[in-house]
């Protein structure tokens, strides 16, 4: 069992007769939506881990249940309902074993009153700037921990009390002795591991069997914050926690400040959510940083840092800014500091995520804020890929590109969502630009970074696309020929300036489904031609295990494929390994294609 005990002072322990800890409350979790969301859930897992939660995969034997919910558009906002409502069969008056039900995530920040409202079962909600709340929430309290430089600490690793195991990794390691450390932890507990679709979301990794097991899953792990650490570089005391490094400019305070586009945009009532019923008028500004715990869900070779929050963007079919709130950058120093941890935890692969990360550091005084992050993680010991983000296509600067092509470890890959290629439909979206202009900057990516690939998504179907229009899309998909490209349908949302279109603006949905079908065959034929470029290529391959299609294949990405969302490489030859490691980096040879994968075998 996962037996979490309270840190007690030393001067007092003779004195106290040791009592028997008190039950720990099991959760368990869902995360819904982007992997913004999922860091969100990441850290309320840590919060309430930290403070005397045990995590289980299995809502059948979860007291307190939480559904961190996603409402980008319709879709997710119906998946996020159907969630709630699977959960709450989980209740103890419909025979189950959980006491409460707790809603965070934007759908809070959207209906919060309603939510409750409409689903009585629910016990609380938590917004997306409200993720501390989580503890009241789930009817915990912060656990009184002694106080060091933070307020939650966990036991020594290695005393019989502490059988939660975070696998430090010593810089020294190789890969090669990182991954026999993984494999022997996966090997004792692979029997104990049960996934569990519907407690878990499809990001998340499941836990051990805490009755039989005496650690978290090797996939799912414990991330000691630097002020649990105690370290900023491995041996030098925090002076405080939190951001304890100072790289602003003067008079600057983080998480305090804002772009001044964004203070206009407020002025002229882009956050502004009157129209939506239940919600409060109070805009998220909750930040969080190094010192916060948080429990990693990802493979345990990758993870995500979230460098920014919110939105300044007046793109008019969007209601991201009304439910993150305004742009608002972390700490540089934070930052690095985060990813110095991570590295020391066995982290290879950081992907920094953000609504908009080329905004990174304007905020905060900074110019060419992004580009200058990425020199300090690039130049990091121990990673082997970085990677960032959801980019503004008039924010990727010659200076970006320079910097991706200057480090070895920063992947070749570029996620610049450009929505549309007409100029008049882009106008209508405030978003601006043109196919010529769109164009003149992927030459332009591609001329100062050798072997690129960009990937882009597009949406079909926003009021008043014409024929014209969309045959001026097709036109600039076959020129451009993107690497990875993603088609949405439009999406009517209240709140977006873009729901305030007359209704005759409004396409049939059997146009837009038409339109999104021929773009996507269209895409296929494109990526089958330039992934028949790839066989023969020499590739580093960071293996993730065996193929979820079938038993015969296992599966890997290289730095090229951003996690979950492109195509994948799989492998039916192991070449001189009789078995392959999870997390571990290979080298292979791709000798086939298909219409978005390709097929590899190791060569070492």
């Amino acid at each position: 069992m996962l037996n979490y005990k309270t840190v007690t002072n030393l001067a007092t322990i003779e004195a106290e007769p040791l009592q028997a800890a008190a039950p720990r409350p099991k959760v368990g979790f869902v995360s819904l939506g982007c992997p913004k969301n999922l860091v969100d859930s990441e850290v309320m897992m840590g919060l309430l881990h930290h403070n005397g939660a045990e995590l289980t995969p299995r809502a059948e034997d979860a007291e307190i249940i939480v559904i961190n919910t996603c409402s980008f558009i319709d879709s997710a906002k119906q998946e996020s309902v159907n969630t709630i409502l699977e959960m709450v069969q989980h209740k103890r008056q419909f025979g189950g074993k959980a006491q409460r039900i707790v809603v965070a995530g934007c759908l809070v920040e959207r209906y919060r009153d309603e939510i409750q409202k409409n689903i009585p079962e629910v016990d609380a909600v938590v917004g997306t700037g409200e993720l501390e709340a989580i503890l009241a929430a789930a009817g915990l309290t912060p656990s009184g921990h002694a106080q060091t430089n933070s307020p939650f600490n966990i036991l020594p690793q290695g005393t019989p009390e502490a059988t939660i195991h975070t696998h430090a990794i010593s810089m020294s390691q190789t890969d090669g002795e990182v991954a026999q450390l993984e494999a022997t932890s996966m090997q004792a507990g692979q029997n104990l591991i049960d996934r569990a679709p519907s407690a878990v979301s499809q990001h998340s990794r499941p836990l051990a069997d805490p009755e039989h097991d005496r650690e978290i899953a090797p996939q799912l792990r414990i991330v000691q914050s630097l002020a649990e650490t105690g370290t900023t570089h491995g041996d030098e005391p925090l002076n405080h926690t939190g951001d304890h490094i100072a790289h602003l400019p003067a008079g600057i305070d983080a998480g305090n400040t804002s772009r001044p586009e964004g203070d206009l945009r407020q002025q002229q009532g882009r956050f502004s959510r009157e129209s939506w019923d239940g919600a409060t008028a109070a805009l998220p500004e909750y930040l969080y940083n190094d010192a916060t715990p948080r429990i990693l869900t990802t493979p345990r070779a990758s993870a995500y840092i979230k460098i920014a929050e919110g939105c300044d963007h007046p793109c008019s079919f969007c209601i991201i800014p009304q439910l993150r709130g305004k742009f608002r950058s972390r700490r540089m120093s934070s930052i690095i500091a985060e990813a110095e941890n991570l590295i020391k935890q066995g982290v290879r692969e950081i992907t920094l995520i953000g609504q908009d990360t080329t905004c990174y550091g304007e905020d905060l005084g900074f110019t060419d804020g992004l580009a200058t992050l990425l020199d300090a993680l690039a130049v990091l010991p121990g990673l082997r890929w970085l990677r960032f983000l959801y980019t503004y296509p008039n924010k990727v600067t010659a200076r970006l590109l320079e910097t991706m092509a200057k480090h070895d470890t920063i992947a070749k890959y570029l996620d610049v969502p450009l929505q549309h290629a007409s100029a008049s439909v882009l106008k209508t979206m405030k978003r601006g630009g043109n196919a010529q202009i769109f164009l003149d900057l992927i030459a332009k990516a591609r001329r100062i970074v050798p072997g690129i690939v960009i990937r882009t998504s597009f949406i079909v179907g926003f009021p008043g696309e014409t024929e014209a229009d969309y045959k001026e899309l097709e036109a600039f998909i076959t020129a451009a020929k993107i690497d990875w490209l993603g088609v949405f349908t439009y999406s009517d949302e209240e709140g977006a300036k873009a729901f305030e279109l007359p209704d005759e603006t409004k396409l049939p949905n059997r146009t837009i489904q038409a339109r999104r079908r021929k773009l996507m065959k269209l895409q296929q034929k494109i990526s089958t031609k330039s992934k028949a470029e790839w066989v023969g290529r020499e590739i580093d391959l960071l293996v993730e295990g065996e193929s979820e299609e079938t038993e015969l294949l296992w599966e890997g990405r290289t730095s090229l494929h951003a996690p979950e969302i492109d195509g994948k490489v799989f492998i039916n030859d192991f070449g001189p390994h009789e078995t392959l490691v999870p997390g571990t980096f290979y080298r292979a040879e791709i000798t086939e294609s298909h219409d978005y994968d390709v097929v590899a075998r190791i060569l070492e």
